[in-house]
């Protein structure tokens, strides 16, 4: 199995040099490519094509938002890299904009290493690297005006409109299966289709939309 490639793009070198060798030390992952700004980041991640990549928010040049925004529209038409946006604050107004622009969720930069290092290997599997529900208070703080609710969410079925409003609540699929009276496997599909069907990417971006569009 190939190890799963990582990048960093954060303006403190002392910084980059720390997490390159926090990443390189595990046999599973490949420290593949770093940049000191925003801008470098996006010429950097064509480059080394990077399936995870640790993204500080407050860079000179161009800032961690514009940065991840560039890099998922430059890698539409092939698997789009994960980003996981470093932040110093629990309730940061830019990690939300972050997550709008296409990020799978934020870190402290303060982190524990093993935490960080569970988190890179979390998303490159496909998972939300943050709870939903710490999703959910970030966007209760940094709300936006509410938008139309798109015609996608109205082609779903009645079931997975109760799905889908368990999870944007921060429930796991533990938890809906006991709700709902389901397998765990059958929650597991109903996401995905649910998901499928409005165009996101993750748990995080369902939350986002549930918020943004006032479904919960």
């Amino acid at each position: 199995m190939s190890p799963i490639r990582v990048a960093l793009v954060d303006d403190q070198a002392l910084f980059r040099a720390g997490i390159r060798m926090l990443v390189s030390s595990q046999p599973d992952l490949a420290f593949v490519g770093e940049a000191g700004d925003g801008r470098e980041g996006i010429i950097m991640a064509a480059e080394v094509r990077p399936d995870v990549i640790l993204m500080d928010i407050r860079m000179p040049v161009l800032d961690g938002i514009e940065a991840t925004r560039g890099i998922l529209a430059q890698s539409e038409g092939r698997r789009q890299p994960r980003v996981i946006v470093l932040t110093t604050f629990d309730l940061d107004e830019a990690a939300a904009r972050a997550i709008r622009a296409g990020a799978s969720g934020f870190l402290l930069k303060d982190t524990d290493p093993e935490f960080l290092l569970a988190a890179i290997r979390t998303v490159h599997a496909g998972t939300s690297v943050v709870a939903a529900t710490a999703t959910r208070e970030l966007f209760e703080h940094f709300g936006e005006e509410a938008q139309p609710v798109p015609p996608a969410f109205k082609a779903l079925t009645d079931r997975e409109r109760e799905i889908f409003a368990l999870a944007a609540r921060g429930l796991s699929n533990s938890e809906i299966a006991k709700a709902e009276f389901l397998s765990e496997a059958t929650v597991k599909t109903h996401v995905s289709r649910i998901l499928g069907k409005l165009g996101l990417r993750d748990r995080v971006q369902l939350v986002v939309f549930a918020y943004e569009h006032r479904l919960v």
